[in-house]
């Protein structure tokens, strides 16, 4: 099997570490080998986070190339955006509807780009937006957004769905177990 190359790209405090750590257990469990590489940008100020998953029958490196991605999950329309260019032709960009201001848009700086997600699709770019973040709310808290994305991510890989309950079951702390379920259902489902 080829190796598929996965990016998770946001903003810090997002919980892009526990989707591709999610993510990686799921693999690992279904036989892969896998590899996972954590680039932490100014993660605690609300800086730009990116998480590698590779997977296949042998990955010998935890890194993606530019124009290697073959799913880039977005937590936020301007990350999906800085990091188009890593996508492969015919790859699939899954990204929240979410917007976060950067620091230079707080600033007064400069103004967040409108039309973002439209700009991508004119460049002949798969995107599917999902409002995750209402999804994530419906679910219990604010902070499912990455197990609501993982959920959409969910129906472009085989693996039934009971094996990617089992995963959340085994990585995430047992009292957002449930939550969590909720929001990856909804995500899967909507």
């Amino acid at each position: 099997m080829k190796t598929v190359n996965i990016m998770i790209v946001g903003v810090g405090g997002q919980g892009s570490l526990l989707a591709s750590k999610l993510l990686g257990h799921l693999l690992v469990s279904e036989g892969f080998d896998v590899k996972v590489s954590e680039v932490h940008g100014m993660s605690q100020r609300g800086g730009s986070v990116v998480t590698y998953v590779r997977y296949g029958d042998k990955v010998f490196s935890p890194l993606v190339s530019e124009g290697e991605a073959d799913y880039i999950i977005s937590f936020e329309k301007l990350e999906a955006a800085r990091h188009a260019s890593m996508l492969k032709i015919g790859g699939q960009i899954i990204v929240n509807t979410q917007q976060i201001d950067p620091m230079p848009v707080i600033n007064g700086a400069t103004e967040y780009p409108a039309d973002i997600l439209d700009e991508l699709k004119a460049k002949n770019i798969k995107i599917d937006a999902i409002d995750a973040l209402s999804l994530a709310r419906k679910a219990g808290s604010v902070k499912a957004v990455n197990i609501v994305l993982m959920g959409r991510l969910s129906n472009y890989f085989p693996f039934e769905k009971s094996l990617w309950l089992k995963a959340i079951e085994e990585t995430v702390a047992a009292k957002f177990i449930e939550m969590n379920k909720k929001a990856f259902l909804l995500g899967r489902e909507n």
